[in-house]
């Protein structure tokens, strides 16, 4: 075989191959726009009310601050240091929640949460950035890496805005205190959002052990898309108060469920350090 046909065939095995790993163009962007606080390493813990830096309308209630709460999620009307992940769909919190579980920054090697507000293609945003974070017990042998961006969209209207759910690595699901061991099984982690009344989407998977990692290359964050054409970005757009009925995954994509009322449903366990 000539050398320019055997480096041919190996080229093109390097391209199949790194296909195979599940490569992808990764959908955190900007991060180091969202640096401006830190959330000192920590388990269960939260910040004060931190301006938004705009006003939004989440079906018909305003907002202008909120709590950036280091287990995966924000909240707009009180801190939230539960560990184990509550059905979404099924709260009376408002919330918004990239990947509500148990995360632990203690661990050395750990990244820590980040927040603040920032311009972005000239308009206002707020982002929190979860980058390479840990799981409870300190743990690191497994790390996630995830983003929410919040847009100002008042120039269609008040109180209008989008956000947005980006993921680049999912490893983990689980912490000890949920049930899981290696950051596997137990009570796994949800996605999505609730307006804490009568409305609120979760990603299917959501609670399904194996469903959001990146070994899972049907339903894993970051393989699937909404709203978007990268890989591990799901945007959704709210106007006038509400979440654009567009914002439904097709079947090829992961699924949005559900709508519901019945409290908070989530008792906190006492967690040993």
């Amino acid at each position: 075989m000539k050398t320019s046909q055997l480096k041919t065939i190996l080229a093109s095995a390097l391209l199949v191959a790194f296909a195979a790993t599940g490569a992808h163009a990764g959908a955190i962007h900007d991060a180091s726009l969202f640096t401006d606080n830190t959330l000192a390493a920590n388990d269960d813990l939260y910040t004060g009310l931190e301006p938004i830096g705009f006003n939004i309308n989440l079906f018909g209630a305003s907002y202008s601050d909120l709590y950036v709460n280091n287990n995966g999620n924000v909240t707009f009307t009180t801190q939230l240091g539960t560990y184990t992940p509550f059905n979404l769909l099924s709260t009376l919190l408002p919330i918004i929640a990239p990947f509500f579980a148990d995360v632990d920054t203690r661990g050395v090697g750990s990244g820590l949460v980040q927040y603040g507000q920032d311009t972005l293609g000239g308009k206002s945003v707020f982002g929190v950035n979860w980058i390479d974070v840990g799981y409870f017990g300190n743990h690191v042998d497994k790390l996630n890496s995830f983003q929410l961006i919040m847009t100002d969209r008042s120039d269609i209207a008040a109180g209008d805005f989008d956000f947005e759910f980006n993921y680049d690595k999912i490893q983990w699901e689980t912490g000890d205190a949920s049930g899981g061991s290696g950051g596997l099984g137990g009570s796994c982690a949800r996605a999505g959002w609730s307006n804490g009344v009568a409305t609120a989407f979760e990603i299917a998977g959501s609670a399904t052990c194996g469903a959001f990692l990146d070994t899972n290359a049907s339903s894993g964050l970051i393989y699937n898309s909404l709203n978007s054409t990268v890989p591990g970005q799901y945007i959704f757009t709210v106007r006038n108060g509400q979440v654009s009925n567009n914002d439904v995954p097709e079947p090829a994509s992961l699924a949005l469920l559900g709508i519901g009322l019945l409290g908070l449903g989530a008792v906190r366990r006492r967690k040993a350090s």
